[in-house]
Parts: structure tokens; C-alpha cells; sequence
């Protein structure tokens, strides 16, 4: 070989095996976007000629594990400046900037004072916790969240409250001395020693007393009594102080525990206590955790929306539909929902989800180099509703409760590789963790991080897939499927391949009208539309119009 050849040939080998150890770790480069000033991708292949601007509850939310998430001041724990840093990674305000993730909505887990890393055991609603930051903290991110049109939500647990908070002081003291007159004699839910404890629910002794008190997630969270009116009063004014300061609204932690073992009864007290709060804030917007199956999901529903658990987690429908199975199974599953649903209230939406802060984190299960984690994404997220994105989910971010048991496995720190300080939580010891960052990805082309933002920008650029009258568009003899969506006079199709084999839709046979328009395509190799047939190539979706 000559000598000039050989130098030719040397930066197209270098190449080659760059390529190649991309594609092995799931980052193929078949778009080569343009880099910016700081060497980030700009997505610039999404059309915004269809966009309409909106601003409803059917939106993108991305949910934060506080303490995991940013480190402002050096201390080890995510805070709320830590957040408002990084704001214009979630969204610098410009849909179609091709930077920013996009998100339009954050759900912020327990904010209150408490002792423990996660915050669920509350020792003051009315305090920011101090590792977080301070109340005017709180209104500084609302108020540049809002100028963004970010919504935001905190994490409510009023189904039990920490054992140090001042009510169960004062509960604890009132029952040593058998003082009933004292208002928190019955703040707490309680049995007498002498009463059998009813089946299937825990109950810890009362310190120096006979009685016992109610605590089924921990000996340390006391279950409160929503049949005492001043309890129910008192939820509602914590709410009424947080949407007080500009809060959109709440997450509801183990909302079916409300009265344990009754559905009837936790749902009677949701539908007032929403009622309440929807007399103060009618936009309000709440979604509730009720983890169950679908028949009790759906009882829940008739007042508050609930994520959609029975999609979510390793064995959910998501991540079998993504992992080749048959999108005409989920697009069936999503129209019978919506069927019986969303007529129940005028803010009735569906809200899916692939994983949270209790569960493994999906990156363990739908791995990135399958492109099983990025077909997920396009199932959900180019779909009806509010989605939710558990943060790091979009870099691929492992973690597992593993041997510990601990679910800080499961709320790791968030990989930024720019010397952000945050810590993992108290407990984790998970050792498999991605080597990527949100710095490495940024600059990759078709890294999963760009694919979630191309999606949402998608989403973006085309708003009746989020908001449209949705009908499922069954395909024989294929497990690639899709939608129709109707919106204010427009009609948009969005189809899915989850399979490693091309496939051609003609859409002559199955759509009326037959799309024109290939608006967007989201996959390795881009999907191509002639005389109403739709060339969908292996793991790719797209939306015609």
C-alpha cells in the first residue's frame, strides 16, 4: 500500500471504529447535527410549520428527586437553586431551540422539613426543608418556571406525617395523660390496647401508653385521622398556603391509604378535599398515586387522575410493547381508556409513565443499546395526555434496589459531568451505574438524550397528538400500529415500529383523509412517505398528517 493511500485510509479506520463503538453502546450517528458555541447537538431536522402555541394540562412533566437532582452550594444535596441552575437544560423557553429538553411541566418530590433524605416523613408542611433551600427559594423558581410556562407540583404525603412532627408530640402527650380534650387527641389514627388490631394493618404502641397509633408504611410515619374535621381542615389549608405562593397544584402520595382497606371511603375524601381546592385554584392540576390494578385505578378516577400504573415498570405494557411486542395492543389499550375516562371530568387526562422514584429505574430493563429505551420514549411521549419523565431517564440513568433493598438505589445522583457536587442519597450502594453524562450526550447526534429532546419538540411542533380525539388505527399482519388524533379542524396519524425489520403501511387502505405529509420522523434511519404508503424502517415512529 502506498504511502498516500495509507494516509487516506487512516482517518476513515479512526472513523469507522467510532462509529462502531457508538453503535455498541446504542449511540448510532446517522444525523450528524450541528454543534454549538458549547458543543452541543442543535436538533434541526423538526418542523415547527404546524405549531400552535398552547397552553393546557396536556403537557410533558418531569419528575425531580429533590435531593438527587442539583447541588448548588457544595453541600452534596440537590436543592431548589440547584434547579433553578439548571433550568435552561429543562427548558430555556424557546420550543424549537434544539437544546433543551423541553420539558412543560416538574413534579418536586417532598420539599418539607423532615429528617430523612427523601422527605416523605414530614416534620413541618408549612417549612422548606433547610438542606433544600428557603421559601423564597420556592418562589423564585415558580415565578421563572411560570415565565417559561412551566407548570409546577409538589409531592403532598398527608396520608402520614413524620414521628417528629409537633401534632404527633402533641398527640403522643395527650394520650399518655388521657387528656381528650386536647385537639390532637384524634389527630392520629388510633386503637386502645385492649382492641384487637384490624387485619392487614400495623400499629406501633404509644410511648408510655397502652394505646396504639396507625403507622402501615413505618413505625416512624403516623398515619393521620381524616375522620377528625380539623385534620381534613388542616389539609387543605397547607394546600391553600402553597397554591398561595403560585404552586399549580400537587402530587398525592399513597392516595389510597387515606382510610386503609377502603376504597369507598379514601375516594369520598378525595372528591371533597379536591373540591375544596379546586374552589380556590379551578386550573389546578393534580394526579394522585393509587398503586393498584386497573378496576381500582379507575374507581379513583372518577375525581382525581392517577398515573397509569399497569403500563409502567419491566413487565408493563411500555416496555412490552417497545421490546418488539405489538403496538396495536397499546394503541387499544390507550383509545378504551380514554373511552371511559375522560369524559368523567373536564381535567380528566391520561397520565403514563415508564418508571419513578419507587421503582428500578427502566434503563436496567429497556436498555439503550437495544433501542428498546428510546422506543419506549416514542410510545408515551408522542402520545395523548400528560406523560412524566422520571429525571435521568433521558440519559439512560441505572439504578435498582438491589442486595441493600434501599430505594436510594433507585435515586441516584444525577450524572452531569460538569463538577456538579450532588451526591448520591444516604443508603445507596448500586455499582453499575452508566458511564454518559448529560455532557457527554449532549454532544452526541442520536444520543438518547437528543432523541428525548427531539421527541418533545415534536410534540411541540404538532399539538394534536397531545390533546386530539384519539382513535386507535389497528394494522393486520404487522406489530406496527398508530393513532389518528383530531384537534381544532386538524387531523395527524402517528405510527410506531417496534420491530428490527422495515415495514410499509399503505395508508390508502387505513386512513381517511390519507396523510400528505410526513411532519416528523424519530429513529435510526428516517421514514419515508410516497402515494399514501408509509416506509416505517426498524425501531422508528412517525407522524403524517
Amino acid at each position: 500500500m502506498n504511502k498516500q493511500l495509507s494516509c487516506l485510509l487512516i482517518p476513515v479506520l479512526l472513523l469507522c471504529l467510532l462509529l462502531s463503538a457508538a453503535a455498541a453502546d446504542g449511540y448510532d450517528l446517522p444525523k450528524m447535527y450541528p454543534l454549538n458555541d458549547g458543543g452541543e447537538a442543535v436538533i434541526n431536522d423538526v418542523s415547527s410549520g404546524f405549531f400552535r402555541p398552547v397552553s393546557d394540562r396536556n403537557r410533558v412533566f418531569y419528575e425531580i428527586f429533590t435531593g438527587s437532582f442539583s447541588d448548588s452550594d457544595g453541600d452534596g444535596i440537590g436543592d431548589l437553586r440547584g434547579i433553578i441552575n439548571r433550568l435552561d437544560y429543562l427548558n430555556d423557553g424557546d420550543p424549537f431551540s434544539g437544546t433543551s429538553l423541553g420539558i412543560e411541566g416538574i413534579w418536586l418530590t417532598p420539599i418539607f422539613e423532615s429528617p430523612s433524605y427523601h422527605k416523605y416523613d414530614v416534620t413541618d408542611y408549612y417549612k422548606i426543608d433547610p438542606a433544600f433551600g428557603t421559601v423564597e427559594d420556592l418562589q423564585e423558581l415558580l415565578r421563572l418556571c411560570h415565565e417559561r410556562d412551566i407548570l409546577v407540583i409538589l409531592d403532598l404525603p398527608l396520608n402520614h406525617t413524620g414521628n417528629r412532627n409537633a401534632w404527633f408530640r402533641s398527640f403522643t402527650g395527650a394520650h399518655v395523660i388521657g387528656n381528650k380534650a386536647n385537639k390532637y387527641y384524634d389527630y392520629y389514627s388510633w386503637i386502645s390496647g385492649d382492641d384487637p388490631a384490624p387485619a392487614g394493618r400495623h400499629f406501633m404502641r404509644v410511648s408510655g401508653s397502652t394505646d396504639l397509633y396507625e403507622c402501615n408504611f413505618s413505625d416512624d410515619m403516623p398515619e393521620l385521622n381524616f375522620e377528625n374535621e380539623e385534620v381534613f381542615r388542616e389539609a387543605v389549608n397547607i394546600a391553600r398556603y402553597y397554591l398561595d405562593l403560585g404552586v399549580d397544584g400537587f402530587r398525592f402520595d399513597a392516595a389510597k391509604y387515606i382510610d386503609y382497606g377502603s376504597n369507598p371511603e379514601s375516594i369520598a375524601f378525595w372528591k371533597r378535599y379536591l373540591a375544596e381546592l379546586r374552589a380556590v385554584k379551578p386550573d389546578i392540576y393534580t394526579v394522585a398515586e393509587v398503586w393498584d390494578g386497573e378496576g381500582i385505578m379507575d374507581q379513583y378516577q372518577s375525581c382525581v387522575n392517577c398515573f397509569r400504573f399497569s403500563i409502567s415498570q419491566a413487565e408493563g405494557l411500555l416496555a412490552e410493547t417497545a421490546k418488539k411486542g405489538n403496538v396495536n395492543r397499546y394503541t387499544a389499550y390507550v383509545e378504551n381508556y380514554l373511552r371511559k375516562n375522560t369524559g368523567l371530568r373536564d381535567d380528566a387526562m391520561f397520565i403514563p409513565f415508564i418508571s419513578n422514584h419507587d421503582m428500578d429505574r427502566s434503563a436496567g430493563y429497556l436498555t439503550v443499546a437495544s433501542g428498546h429505551m428510546g422506543m419506549a420514549a416514542n410510545l408515551y411521549l408522542l402520545g395523548p395526555g400528560s406523560p412524566f419523565i422520571y429525571y435521568g431517564e433521558e440519559i439512560g440513568l441505572r439504578g435498582s434496589r438491589g442486595g441493600a433493598r434501599t430505594d436510594a438505589n433507585r435515586r441516584l445522583a444525577m450524572l452531569w459531568g460538569d463538577g456538579d457536587t450532588v451526591k448520591d442519597p444516604i443508603g445507596a450502594d448500586y455499582g453499575s451505574q452508566s458511564t454518559y453524562t448529560v455532557a457527554d450526550l449532549k454532544g452526541m447526534s442520536s444520543s438518547l438524550l437528543n432523541h428525548y429532546k427531539k421527541l418533545l419538540m415534536i410534540r411541540k411542533a404538532n399539538p394534536e397528538i397531545a390533546r386530539g380525539t384519539y382513535t386507535a388505527v389497528p394494522l393486520t399482519d404487522t406489530k406496527a400500529g398508530g393513532f389518528k388524533t383530531e384537534w381544532e379542524g386538524s387531523t395527524v396519524y402517528v405510527f410506531h415500529n417496534t420491530t428490527v425489520s422495515k415495514v410499509r403501511i399503505d395508508l390508502n387502505t387505513v386512513a381517511d383523509p390519507v396523510p400528505s405529509v410526513l411532519a416528523a420522523s424519530v429513529g435510526n434511519e428516517d421514514a419515508l412517505l410516497e402515494a399514501g404508503i408509509l416506509t416505517l424502517p426498524a425501531q422508528c415512529s412517525a407522524v403524517v398528517r
